[in-house]
């Protein structure tokens, strides 16, 4: 059975990182991706992600999904629970000290009240967002989810909630960067890895179509902040392979991918296949 592959306790700053998918929305349009739809519809469906980041000292979770109550509450079937996935993989939930939420959206944040000791990191922009007076309004309010938010409070409560204002760094190799724009508070997370610095960018670009258009996603609370969001992009990556957007199915067929443990994880760290700017612009999915 094959296993993660072992890094070295030397190098506690670089990590490997692995895309878990445990949802899809096959059946997605191009026109319900997009703000502007002045372009040819047709099929463009979307991955629900989360992420593990490890090394031989600390496993860390970039967001952490939703579970089977929300896919039956929002009508998006999960392939599978991600925590017995997790489990699978040997990572037991209540042995990760570190969860970065990059916002506070319902399939990113669901699941805290399964983390035993996990101290969560957010930004303080979209903790005011998720419980401000913003959640008045039924369309703003609508991506969250009332019981991850309360989870959350909970776990401010409890001394667990680490909070960052723009750029922090949290961890050796992990540094935090804010990206409003589809949410006020969204924070991408730039991880060192072998091959250099790969970003997290979540949903600050859900494709890769979004950026390489200049064209934000449908649900977007401010479109200037993502606008400039897609310049910082390239400024904190370095390279356009190493930006990694929150959605795209993309992603599975760029980078390598591996079964560990009877799970499907897509490897980061590792080299993609070449890519432009231009094939990542174009509205059909990789064959």
């Amino acid at each position: 059975m094959l296993d993660f592959p072992e890094m070295s306790p030397s190098q506690d700053g670089v990590y490997q990182i692995y895309s878990l998918c445990y949802a899809r929305a096959p059946n997605r349009r191009v026109h319900e991706n997009f703000l502007r739809r002045d372009m040819h519809d047709g099929p463009m469906p979307l991955d629900f992600n989360l992420w593990i980041v490890r090394n031989a000292h600390r496993t860390i979770l970039v967001d952490t999904g939703f579970g089977k109550r929300t896919a039956g509450e929002r009508g998006f079937p999960i392939d599978f629970d991600p925590l017995d996935a997790l489990s699978k993989l040997g990572i037991d939930p209540d042995s990760i000290e570190d969860v970065i939420l990059t916002h506070l959206h319902f399939d990113h944040a669901g699941n805290l009240d399964r983390f035993g000791k996990a101290r969560i990191h957010v930004q303080d922009a979209e903790m005011n967002f998720a419980t401000g007076r913003c959640m008045c309004d039924a369309h703003l309010r609508m991506p969250f989810d009332v019981h991850d938010v309360i989870s959350l409070v909970r776990l401010l409560y409890a001394d667990r909630v680490c909070f960052h204002d723009g750029e922090a760094a949290p961890l050796p190799g992990i540094t935090l960067h804010a990206l409003p724009g589809h949410s006020n508070g969204l924070q991408g997370v730039r991880v060192m890895t072998a091959r250099g610095p790969v970003l997290l960018a979540s949903d600050a670009s859900h494709l890769y179509a979004n950026f390489a258009r200049r064209s934000p996603y449908a649900l977007t609370v401010d479109a200037i902040a993502t606008l400039r969001t897609y310049t910082r992009l390239m400024e904190i990556a370095g390279a356009l392979d190493r930006i990694i957007p929150g959605h795209d199915p993309k992603v599975r067929d760029l980078y390598p991918n591996y079964v560990i443990r009877g799970v499907q994880l897509t490897a980061l760290h590792e080299a993609p296949k070449p890519h432009t700017l231009e094939d990542l612009a174009k509205l059909e999915v990789f064959s």
